[in-house]
């Protein structure tokens, strides 16, 4: 939970029931004593009841024995609230039907200097050099002060599981200590298991040790277990290991909780409308039809929204829709054609930036048979389940705030600066987001539930309608690329080209994030540059002679952000097709074709055998409707033995309602698996999302607002046409990597392969064109959604005088300065 900087020394009180959220296990009393290796300037940020005592910033034990542990990340599906709480428990010896988790405050103790390392290249900063490694000082610094507790980028593991670890030995130490006084043994010969310490037939229980043990200081450094937590495939008799997911059974009995369920006394709830992502401002409103609603309250306006107040979600739509806002923008609004003719210009035009290189591929290109292609991308919306949702109370000069972030600290002072507040006078109360697949990066609702709850003066719920969800939405960035390759000859690729035209939605996200920019700021600030961060693994995962891969900075006028599988998606898309392409020029088998290309990359080799085996690959030839892809990511903390592998195979071909997608098999290969049901989750759940970024959630602008305003017209598939899934997993030692990207990134490229051995056609667009490979007549597409009002730079910037609104109580509500 988010409330006053722990290290700041002010805020007011909040009731210990409303700042917890206990998942699994029930609440109890808890203890906290000092963490040693902590930074003596980082207070304890772990706050504790009367029976507690929080040993440091990570764990607590409560006199009932129940251990919570702070989870520093949003829990938006992936299952964070049960992987680090098991690093803890297992390290300290915990019984896990005792453990508890509690959201984490703000606080540097649990910065992230792995994502701030990985971010790095999007700063400006004097030395680069000390700013792109997770140990360097630079990185560090600005993951302190930002008190950065993002959850993106696949980071949380490399970030989080040694220092809970070190955390959790800490407190397993002065456990062990506080028995052997009593016992008068040495510490060292006690053991401590299932929630208790036990020398030989003694053994008493962490709750008995709690009191004792918070006075005492534990080794430095901390003695680790001698393994790390490791999770491997179950065995099919014995099954796994007895580690359920915390979230489990509220999930299941319906009390796990989400913004949209929270409910506070005499709240009431609003509904928003925007205008296109083009410096709109709100123009004019019929408030008069509104009033006409039983259970409208009243409106309060920002620089380029509306929201109507009202006593049910319901009278709240009803009134908005009635009112008609219209508004002006200032400046031209995107759409297909500018999108594409962005792309198209910085491809023709634009000056490359050489990402990768080895070889001498000027001359290697030189010779006759190369191979040329273009593919593109799209932009695409999240798709996620639930809309943005806020709730806000304003009192007593303080905020309160529930809401899914990805970057807490940072949608907090977002809020604070919305209404003139110090960021020690708002509590961020980090609630579960209902999938997020980082659509949670965008944080406008907390400025704009904080501006509405400071205005009524009274709690308020607001909970974005779809269509306002796909109208505010920062859509992963279009992009397009130029593919040149030729065989050597032995039939394998001899040099590679690509060039790869794409906005810099990185840096757009990152000035968002922490220079407070809009989105259109945002786009302005970024236009030109090349994003690092954008262009991640460009280069494919094959030992080719002459390679050289280019990034081209376009300039597409669409205001972009973050989606699952970032610019590795993109880019195994592009290379995994072109390199299916060229191994059916060279009349290759595509899994050989491959396998011969890999160099020393054991680990994806086996990869693709483990791939092949799961879905009875036939050799992908005409008519099997069988397509192969491979990739591989680097290890988000950089180190050389880390990373994942992956290989996917489709079976896929037209259908009568679209395309048809009758099984998905992947191998993975993720280093050492730290809790294997979680992990095949993800996987599945990235195979499913890979499938869907593939046959739908494109978005096609119009007026500057995407066509599709609902889910259905994303194209998602229905439960009744799910694949068949079959997921393997390598068994090895390596640093753990975040399964949550790497499930999706090589499904979109295997089904358009897949396609290609059903049908003999070429697909190079994402998402794919139905109408290409639908056996039914194509259905007729969405309507354009055009802004209200005045479009284009010309109209008048300027906002109407606000009449402002009197409520039932005799208060006045005029926002009109609120953005």
């Amino acid at each position: 939970m988010a409330g006053p900087d722990p290290d700041a020394g002010g805020g007011g009180r909040v009731k210990l029931s409303r700042r917890k959220l206990l998942i699994g296990a029930a609440a109890g009393g808890g203890l906290v004593a000092a963490y040693a290796l902590m930074p003596r300037n980082f207070p304890v940020p772990l706050p504790a009841g009367e029976s507690e005592r929080a040993f440091n910033a990570w764990i607590k034990i409560a006199r009932t024995g129940i251990v919570t542990v702070a989870v520093p990340q949003l829990e938006m599906g992936q299952g964070v609230t049960t992987l680090l709480p098991r690093i803890a428990a297992e390290e300290l010896g915990a019984d896990w039907r005792q453990v508890a988790v509690e959201p984490a405050a703000i606080s540097p103790a649990y910065a992230d200097p792995v994502l701030a390392a990985h971010w790095g290249a999007l700063r400006d900063t004097w030395l680069p050099s000390f700013a792109d490694d997770p140990d360097d000082f630079l990185a560090r610094n600005f993951a302190n002060q930002t008190r950065l507790m993002a959850t993106a980028a696949g980071t949380g593991i490399a970030a989080y599981e040694m220092p809970i670890r070190e955390a959790a030995a800490g407190v397993r130490a002065v456990l062990a200590m506080a028995a052997a006084e009593r016992w008068g043994v040495a510490f060292e010969e006690c053991e401590a298991q299932d929630g208790f310490i036990v020398h030989g037939d003694k053994e008493l229980r962490f709750g008995e040790l709690a009191d004792e043990a918070a006075k005492l200081i534990p080794p430095s450094p901390a003695v680790l277990r001698p393994d790390p937590v490791t999770d491997n495939a179950p065995d099919l008799v014995s099954g796994p290991d007895v580690f359920p997911r915390l979230d489990g059974p509220s999930k299941i009995d319906g009390s796990f909780r989400f913004a949209g369920d929270i409910r506070l006394p005499e709240m009431v709830h609003a509904a928003i409308a925007h205008g296109p992502l083009a410096e709109a401002v709100l123009d004019s409103f019929d408030e008069e039809a509104a009033r006409r609603v039983t259970g409208y309250i009243a409106r309060v306006e920002g620089r380029s929204w509306l929201a109507a107040i009202g006593s049910s979600r319901w009278a709240a739509e009803k009134a908005l829709g009635l009112m008609k806002p219209r508004f002006k923008v200032g400046r031209a609004m995107p759409d297909a054609a500018t999108i594409a003719a962005g792309l198209d210009a910085a491809l023709a035009d634009g000056t490359p930036k050489v990402l990768f290189e080895r070889g001498a591929i000027d001359v290697a290109l030189e010779g006759l048979g190369a191979k040329s292609e273009r593919y593109t991308m799209a932009p695409a919306l999240h798709g996620t389940l639930e809309t943005a949702s806020a709730t806000a109370s304003f009192a007593n000069g303080r905020l309160e705030l529930w809401m899914a972030a990805q970057a807490p600290g940072q949608a907090r002072q977002q809020a604070a600066d919305a209404i003139g507040l110090s960021v020690d006078d708002v509590v961020l109360y980090p609630v579960p987001a209902g999938a997020s697949f980082d659509a949670r990066l965008d944080h406008r609702i907390a400025r704009e539930v904080a501006a509405i709850a400071k205005s009524l003066k009274r709690p308020v719920q607001l909970v974005y309608s779809r269509a306002e969800e796909h109208r505010t939405a920062l859509p992963r960035p279009p992009a397009i690329a130029e593919m040149r390759a030729i065989a050597g000859p032995q039939g394998t690729i001899h040099a590679w080209h690509s060039r790869i035209a794409a906005q810099p939605g990185a840096r757009e996200m990152f000035a968002r994030l922490f220079d407070d920019a809009t989105p259109e700021q945002a786009l302005d600030r970024a236009d030109g540059l090349h994003d690092p961060a954008n262009l991640a693994g460009m280069a494919p995962p094959y030992a080719i002679e002459n390679m050289r891969v280019e990034s081209l900075s376009a300039s597409t006028g669409l205001p972009a952000g973050r989606m699952r599988g970032n610019a590795e998606a993109r880019a195994c898309f592009f290379s995994e097709c072109f390199l299916d392409e060229i191994a059916g020029q060279a009349g290759e088998e595509p899994l050989s074709y491959r396998m011969a290309m890999l160099g020393g990359n054991r680990r994806m080799a086996d990869c693709l055998q483990g791939a092949a085996q799961l879905g009875e690959w036939d050799g992908g030839g005409d008519g099997t409707a069988q397509g192969i892809a491979c990739w591989q990511m680097a290890d988000p903390a950089g180190r050389p033995d880390g990373g994942a592998r992956i290989a996917v195979i489709v079976r896929a071909r037209p259908g009568e309602t679209g395309v048809e997608v009758s099984h998905i098999s992947a191998w993975c290969d993720i280093g050492r698996i730290i809790h294997y049901e979680l992990a095949l989750q993800q996987v599945e759940g990235g195979l499913i999302f890979g499938m869907n970024a593939a046959l739908g959630l494109g978005a096609t602008y119009d007026g500057g607002s995407p066509r599709e305003r609902t889910l259905a017209a994303l194209r998602l598939p229905g439960l009744s046409r799910l694949p068949e899934i079959s997921v393997g997993f390598a068994q090895n030692d390596a640093p753990p990597f975040d399964p949550g990207e790497i499930g999706m990134v090589a499904v979109a490229p295997a089904l358009v392969n897949a396609l290609h051995a059903a049908t003999g056609k070429r697909f190079r667009d994402l998402p794919i064109p139905m109408a290409q490979v639908t056996l039914a007549p194509s259905a007729k597409p969405a309507e354009p959604v055009v802004a209200e009002g005045e479009a284009g730079a010309g109209g008048d910037p300027a906002l109407p005088d606000a009449q402002p609104s009197v409520l039932p109580d005799g208060s006045v509500v005029d926002a009109g300065s609120y953005d």
